[in-house]
C-alpha cells in the first residue's frame, strides 16, 4: 500500500502551544478514512527514535492505519516546556491530540494508543481519562504504579536508576528543535528550554514515600477508570514485567498479556530473542477493536508467556531457550503455591523449623551488588546479572537439594522474612538463582524491601533496633523452568549497591528459621497446556542510519585492593551516526560512575555525565550535563551542571547544589 508522510504536522493545544507530529498515512485515506494509532513520547521523533518509528508506524500505514508519532510539549519540535513526567498538562495535551486525530478528514474517528515505557505509561493514564475516540491501548514496558514499580523506588528502596534516568532526561531537555522545521524560532525555543531545565532528580528525591505526587498517574489507584481494552506487554529482562500480571488481574475490560524473554524493547526488536512478529500481532488487535473485524485475537489465551529454560549466567544473551505457554485467565488455576523453609544447615526444605531461636547472622559487604546488572535491561550493554557466585559470598544462602524432576514457576515468589536488625533504617535484597550441576548460578528473579516500609509505603517509620519483625518481600514475577539435577538457591543480603542506594549505616540482621518461608508459584499445566505461536518479526523497513564513528557499551568494575575503593563504570556511547533523510549527524554518549570505599557508607556516590551533539553543515549544537549524588546519614546532596554550545561558543551555563532530607531511605 502506498503511503504519504507528513514530517511536521502541527497540532494546536488550547493554550497556544503547538505539538509536532510525524504522520504516516495510507494514500487513499483522504477518500477512505482510516483509524489512527498514536505514540506520544518526549524522545525526539526527528532524530532519536526515527529509526525505531519506521519499523512500526510505517508498517501500520502500509496496512491501513494512520501511524502518528507526537513529541510531548517542550520536546523535539513541539513548543512549550517539559517540566516533569506524566504531569496533568501532558495528559490534557494527550487527550486533546486524541480528539484532534479523530476529527481529521482522513480518520474514521477511531484512535488507538501504543507506546513503550513513557508512551506505555501515558497510554494507560490517558485511557483512564476516557476520551471518547480512544478505543484500545497497547502498553509496552510500562506500569500502573509510579511509586512501587517504576524507575524511582522499588520496595521502598531508592533505585540507582533514579539517578541515571533523571540524568537521561536532563540531557534530553537540553536539546533544541531542528531549525529545518522551526526556522529562526528554534533559538528562542532552545533558550527557553535551557532556562527551564531543572534536574528532575531533586524533585523525585523529595518524595521518598508514596504520597500524592506518585499517586497521580498511577492507574492502580482506580483500575475501573480504564474503560477501553488493553494489551499489556513486557519481557523478563525488563524492569516493568510485574505490571502485566497486575493489569490482567485488576482491569475490568477486555485485556491480554504478553511476556517474552526481552529487555526494554518492542518485541519485534526483542533482545534477548526470540523476537516475534509484534507488528502482526498488534495489527490483529487493532483490526478487532478499531475496524470491528474478527481476527481471532480475543480467542487467544489471556496471558501468553515465554517460560525460560536454564542458561549459563551471562551479562547479555542473543537468545534465551524456552517455550511459549498460554493461560486462559490470570490468576491461573494451574498455578499452585508451594512453600519452602530455611533450616540451620542452610537448606530449603518443605518442612518448617520448630526452633523459635534458630537464626542466621547477616551483614553484607557494601560492595555486594556490583555484579547485579541494571534494574531494567536495555540490551545496550552487558547489563544483565553476572554469575551469582560472585555475590553469594557476602550473602546468606539457602539451597534446595538437587531436583529430581522439573520445577516450573510462573508468577511472583514471596519471601516471608522474620528478622531483627541493629539499626533504625535497614533493607534486604532477596535473589533466587538457578544453580547448575557445575555450580554456576543464574539469577532468575529478585526483590528488595526497605524494612521501614513494613506498615506501608505511605507512612515509613524507623525501626526499633533488636525488635523482631515479620515482613513480606515480593520478588519480581518470573517464568522459569528448573531442570532436574539443578538446585534453587535463595540469597539474602543487607545491601545491593548500586541497584539500590544503601542504608545510612551498616546493618547486622538476624534471620530466624521459624517464621521465614519462601512461597513459589509452581505451574502444573500437563494436558491443559495451550499451544501458542507467533510469526517472525517484519524487517522490511528502510535503513536510514549510517554509523560514522563506532560506539561502545561497556560495564567495568574497578577494585583498588589497597584503599578498598570500588567503582562500577557504565559506558553507553552510541558513537556518531548520520540520519540520511534529514541530513543530520548525531552524537550521543553517557558515562556513569558508582563509587564506594570499603564499609564507609558515607562514601557512596553516583555520577552521570552525558554529551550530546547535533550537526548539519554550519549548524552545530553541543550540550554537556553532569549530575552527582552523594549522601550522609541525614541528607542527599545533588550537584548538577548544564552547559550548551552553538558553533563552538558557549551560550548557556548553570550549576545546582541542593540538599534534600533522606527520611527513612
Amino acid at each position: 500500500m502506498s503511503i504519504r508522510i507528513f514530517e511536521d504536522a502541527r497540532i494546536p493545544m488550547p493554550d497556544g502551544v503547538v505539538l509536532s507530529a510525524r504522520i504516516w498515512l495510507p494514500a487513499e485515506a483522504s477518500t477512505q478514512p482510516v483509524p489512527a494509532i498514536l505514540e506520544y513520547i518526549p524522545y525526539r521523533k526527528r532524530d532519536h527514535t526515527r529509526s525505531r518509528d519506521e519499523t512500526l508506524h510505517r508498517w501500520y500505514a502500509e496496512h491501513g492505519y494512520a501511524g502518528v508519532r507526537v513529541d510531548l510539549r517542550g520536546s523535539g519540535e513541539s513548543t512549550g516546556i517539559l517540566t516533569d513526567e506524566y504531569c496533568q498538562q501532558e495528559l490534557d495535551d494527550g487527550y486533546a491530540v486524541v480528539e484532534w486525530l479523530a476529527a481529521q478528514d482522513w480518520c474514521n474517528g477511531n484512535v488507538g494508543m501504543i507506546g513503550i515505557s513513557w508512551g506505555g505509561f501515558n497510554g494507560l493514564q490517558i485511557a483512564a481519562m476516557q476520551p471518547p475516540a480512544l478505543k484500545a491501548v497497547v502498553t509496552v514496558c510500562s506500569t500502573d504504579d509510579r511509586y512501587a514499580d517504576d524507575v524511582h523506588y522499588m520496595g521502598g528502596c531508592l533505585l540507582g536508576d533514579n539517578l541515571s534516568w533523571a540524568s537521561v532526561m536532563f540531557a534530553y531537555n537540553s536539546l533544541p528543535p531542528d531549525p529545518a522545521l522551526r526556522g529562526e524560532e528554534w533559538r528562542e525555543l532552545w533558550q527557553a528550554r535551557l532556562e527551564a531545565n531543572e534536574p528532575w532528580l531533586i524533585r523525585w528525591l523529595a518524595h521518598p514515600a508514596r504520597d500524592e505526587y506518585w499517586q497521580h498517574g498511577s492507574i492502580c489507584e482506580d483500575y475501573s477508570a480504564v474503560q477501553c481494552p488493553v494489551m499489556a506487554v513486557s519481557g523478563w529482562a525488563d524492569g516493568y514485567t510485574d505490571a502485566v500480571f497486575r493489569l490482567l488481574e485488576n482491569l475490568e475490560v477486555p485485556r491480554q498479556g504478553l511476556v517474552g524473554p526481552w529487555s526494554h524493547k518492542y518485541p519485534h526488536l526483542g533482545v534477548p530473542g526470540p523476537a516475534i512478529g509484534f507488528q502482526q500481532e498488534t495489527l490483529r488487535w487493532w483490526d478487532h477493536w478499531l475496524k470491528d473485524r474478527d481476527t481471532g485475537v480475543m480467542q487467544e489465551p489471556m496471558l501468553r508467556a515465554w517460560i525460560q529454560e536454564a542458561a549459563e549466567p551471562a551479562t547479555r544473551y542473543r537468545h534465551r531457550p524456552g517455550r511459549w505457554v498460554g493461560e486462559k485467565v490470570w490468576p491461573s488455576p494451574l498455578i499452585h503455591q508451594h512453600r519452602l523453609y530455611p533450616n540451620e544447615a542452610g537448606q530449603l526444605e518443605a518442612v518448617p523449623s520448630r526452633d523459635e531461636h534458630a537464626c542466621h547472622v547477616l551483614q553484607s559487604p557494601l560492595s555486594l551488588g556490583l555484579f547485579a546488572g541494571k534494574w531494567c535491561s536495555y540490551s545496550s550493554g552487558p547489563d544483565l546479572p553476572y554469575d551469582q557466585r560472585e555475590e553469594d559470598g557476602g550473602a546468606l544462602v539457602f539451597e534446595t537439594a538437587r531436583l529430581d524432576e522439573p520445577l516450573e514457576l510462573l508468577g511472583a515468589p514471596v519471601l516471608r522474612l522474620r528478622c531483627r536488625v541493629d539499626q533504625p533504617t535497614a533493607q534486604v535484597a532477596a535473589r533466587i538463582s538457578d544453580v547448575a550441576p557445575d555450580g554456576k548460578a543464574t539469577r532468575v528473579t529478585y526483590g528488595v524491601f526497605n524494612l521501614n516500609h513494613r506498615n506501608g509505603h505511605e507512612s515509613p517509620t524507623a525501626l526499633e533496633p533488636d525488635e523482631v519483625i515479620t515482613v513480606d518481600v515480593k520478588l519480581n514475577d518470573l517464568g522459569h523452568r528448573f531442570s532436574p539435577g539443578h538446585r534453587l538457591r535463595l540469597s539474602l543480603s543487607t545491601s545491593y549497591w548500586p541497584l539500590i542506594w544503601p542504608s545510612p549505616k551498616p546493618v547486622c540482621m538476624q534471620v530466624f528459621d521459624a517464621g521465614t518461608a519462601l512461597t513459589l508459584p509452581v505451574r502444573r499445566a500437563g494436558d491443559a497446556e495451550l499451544v501458542v505461536e507467533f510469526a517472525g518479526p517484519s524487517h522490511d523497513q528502510p535503513a536510514i542510519i549510517e554509523q560514522r564513528e563506532p560506539g561502545t557499551h561497556r560495564w567495568l568494575v574497578h577494585r583498588d585492593l589497597e584503599t578498598s575503593a570500588s567503582i562500577l563504570e557504565v559506558i553507553k556511547d552510541e558513537g556518531r551516526y548520520y540520519i540520511r533523510d534529514v541530513d543530520l549527524e548525531v552524537m550521543d554518549s553517557t558515562q556513569e560512575f558508582y563509587r564506594s570505599i570499603g564499609e564507609d557508607f558515607g562514601s557512596i556516590e553516583g555520577e552521570v555525565i552525558a554529551w550530546r551533539s547535533l550537526q548539519r553543515d554550519d549548524w552545530q549544537i553541543e550540550t554537556r550535563t553532569r549530575t552527582l549524588l552523594q549522601a550522609d546519614q541525614s541528607y542527599f546532596y545533588v550537584y548538577a551542571e548544564l552547559d550548551a554550545w552553538e558553533a563552538g561558543h558557549r551560550v548557556f551555563s548553570r550549576n545546582w547544589h541542593e540538599q534534600i532530607p533522606r527520611g527513612c531511605c
